[in-house]
């Protein structure tokens, strides 16, 4: 592989091309007329522009993508996340077009790609699932006999949704029918498909993930864990490997669950198998993501390994160099991701330019971004800014650099979920390890973060205040004993 596109933009096609770059590979980047000057366009070999600021019409135009692969001498395209990454007839064309796509094959996507699929794929493999149905459903009466089975509360869910949409929490059968309609409709809004179906909803649920990777040759292995349970409106916002709570035992179990997830579908790259894990350690299977995952770092910082690397050598035909019992965990990390969003204001976007933009550094400290001071956030994408990776000896030590470095992150011009994180770092809940994905719900309140700022800036005050006081005193006249002479100390 001498050249690789990255379908991409922003800190992951900066990431991306980062590791192109170390392997000594030439890269192509692509962009939309929104991101002519963003840091990855800049980074790479070379660079095309794909259209206008709409995703339609830029990072998710496949045939445009793969003219440029055949005009440019591209025989590799690694698409991040997001956009076309998990598009199973993109990933297709790509091959058939005679390039290789750094990524699992089109039908082991398709397979995955369904959460009803998914689930009928692995129901011969022993792997725990949650309660329920495991087939789309549309009959009311069908949904309410289901749901008396299982018992309330029930979810809806989507089969080929994902971040919440088409997603519903029933707790009694009056309520059944209307957000059955609602989750339907808003599956067909989202993903063209208004399929679903019901499972038992997990009270207290824990969401834990296990990173496999895959070569062509049957070897699979699993990365461990990550802790993905602080989360607003179903994504996430914090996340922590390992976790907290997992024994040996179980983190051997869970881990085996994901291989054999992986066998089933013949699946090759990088992949994330998701679970669901209940207030007494019973742990479901969710979904399986296709893809590089947003929180990947910290994985890498606890292993010690680079996955886009492992991913492009899984691509060109390599076997995995190491074995599962050469996989050790080194420390601890947690991640921020960074969005421009005000905590204050239910999480709403906060568009604007970095009118400041100062990155922490230091030792344990990884900042994944795709912005520089002076940049805009374009409206017509993801909100994130960055991805703040902190990695110690321990869980502790972890913590306290990331306490440090979102004190060091100096970010004005808009809002961003920086504040938030310096109040689940600072929660006993957290800390503790005693929380679930209702952490937002339990315990946070936007008129938390006002008070802790009311009292800081109180603090910042009484501070001024007294220094002010100080230097008074030091330049006060002072009268000279002998000459009567008046000076002023400096």
């Amino acid at each position: 592989m001498q050249k690789i596109l990255v379908a991409n933009r922003g800190e992951i096609a900066l990431r991306i091309l980062r590791s192109i770059r170390k392997m000594g590979i030439q890269s192509v980047a692509v962009f939309s007329e929104a991101d002519r000057h963003s840091p990855h366009v800049l980074f790479a070999d070379e660079a095309v522009c794909l259209g206008a600021a709409a995703s339609a019409e830029s990072y998710l135009n496949g045939h445009k993508i793969i003219e440029f692969c055949k005009a440019l001498g591209v025989d590799g395209i690694h698409p991040g996340y997001g956009f076309l990454s998990e598009n199973a007839d993109f990933a297709q064309q790509v091959e058939d077009a005679g390039i290789t796509f750094i990524g699992p094959g089109a039908e082991a996507m398709r397979i995955m790609g369904s959460k009803l699929a998914a689930k009928a794929c692995v129901k011969n493999y022993n792997i725990p699932m949650v309660p329920g149905i495991d087939e789309a459903i549309e009959d009311i009466d069908i949904a309410k006999k289901t749901a008396k089975q299982i018992g309330y509360p029930i979810l809806i869910k989507a089969s080929a949704g994902g971040g919440g949409k088409g997603m519903r929490i029933v707790e009694q059968e009056s309520d059944l029918e209307e957000q059955m309609q609602r989750a339907v409709s808003e599956a067909k809004s989202a993903f063209g498909d208004g399929s679903v179906f019901i499972e038992k909803y997990v009270t207290s649920p824990r969401h834990i993930e296990i990173q496999v990777l895959a070569d062509h040759y049957g070897q699979v292995v699993h990365l461990f864990e990550r802790e993905c349970s602080i989360q607003r409106r179903h994504q996430k916002v914090i996340e922590e490997s390992p976790s907290a709570i997992l024994t040996p035992e179980l983190r051997k179990k869970m881990g085996e669950a994901a291989v054999m997830v992986a066998k089933s579908c013949n699946y090759t790259s990088t992949g994330t198998v998701e679970f669901l894990m209940d207030d007494q350690l019973n742990f479901y299977f969710l979904e399986m993501n296709t893809r590089l995952q947003v929180e990947h770092p910290v994985t890498e910082m606890i292993t010690g390994i680079d996955l886009v690397e492992e991913q492009i050598k899984i691509a060109r035909g390599e076997k995995l160099s190491f074995t599962q019992d050469d996989l050790r965990i080194h420390g601890h990390a947690v991640e921020l991701r960074v969005y421009a969003e005000d905590p204050l204001n239910n999480f709403l976007p906060s568009i604007g330019t970095l009118t400041k933009y100062i990155q922490p550094h230091g030792e344990g400290v990884r900042v994944d971004d795709g912005y520089e001071e002076g940049m805009s956030i374009p409206i017509y994408y993801d909100p994130m800014i960055a991805k703040l990776v902190t990695h110690g000896k321990d869980r502790t030590e972890a913590i306290q650099k990331m306490k440090k470095a979102i004190k060091e992150f100096q970010i004005e011009g808009l809002a961003t979920t920086l504040p938030f994180g310096t109040f689940v770092f600072e929660h006993d809940a957290f800390l503790s390890g005693k929380f679930d994905t209702h952490f937002v719900k339990k315990y946070y309140t936007p008129e938390k973060i006002k008070e802790k700022q009311k009292a800081l800036a109180e603090i910042a005050a009484l501070a001024a205040l007294k220094y002010w006081i100080n230097r008074q005193k030091i330049t006060q006249a002072v009268e000279h004993k002998t000459t009567k002479w008046k000076r002023r100390l400096a």
